[in-house]
């Protein structure tokens, strides 16, 4: 985002991986900021943003967090701000609880909701859905 004149901040809950991201754009031109927040708990500030960018992170959010999270996000964005969330999705039915991870060692926790559920929790934010794609399943990610 830097490299294309936005001037990006990062949102981040572990203060191991915000050290490791603010060491990695020090000194980069634009600056950019690193945030340690929790996602259950964000404080963003209201009208700062031109968009939020929210690529496979929401899913993770405990569906009773996830409006206070949408209505947090809308009111960070200007007026006109864009959102773009991608989400793992639950194929028509909401699932919640944890899963295996991406090693053996680790699970993580995930909140698959149907494209009705989802749609409509951003609708109660405030937000008009202005397009859905879905990745057809087996199909590879290019």
């Amino acid at each position: 985002f830097a490299r294309r004149g936005h001037r990006p901040v990062g949102l981040e809950g572990s203060s191991a991986f915000c050290e490791l991201a603010r060491a990695k754009v020090a000194g980069k031109e634009p600056a950019i900021e690193v945030w340690q927040q929790n996602l259950c708990e964000l404080a963003l500030p209201p009208g700062r943003f031109d968009g939020v960018f929210a690529n496979a992170v929401l899913f993770h959010v405990p569906s009773e967090c996830l409006d206070a999270v949408l209505a947090q996000i809308w009111s960070t964005l200007k007026p006109g701000g864009i959102f773009f969330s991608s989400n793992a999705h639950g194929f028509g039915e909401d699932k919640e609880g944890w899963t295996e991870g991406r090693t053996p060692e680790t699970r993580s926790w995930v909140c698959w909701l149907s494209e009705s559920s989802w749609r409509e929790r951003c609708e109660a934010a405030g937000f008009v859905l202005q397009e859905l794609y879905y990745r057809p399943p087996g199909r590879p990610r290019e």
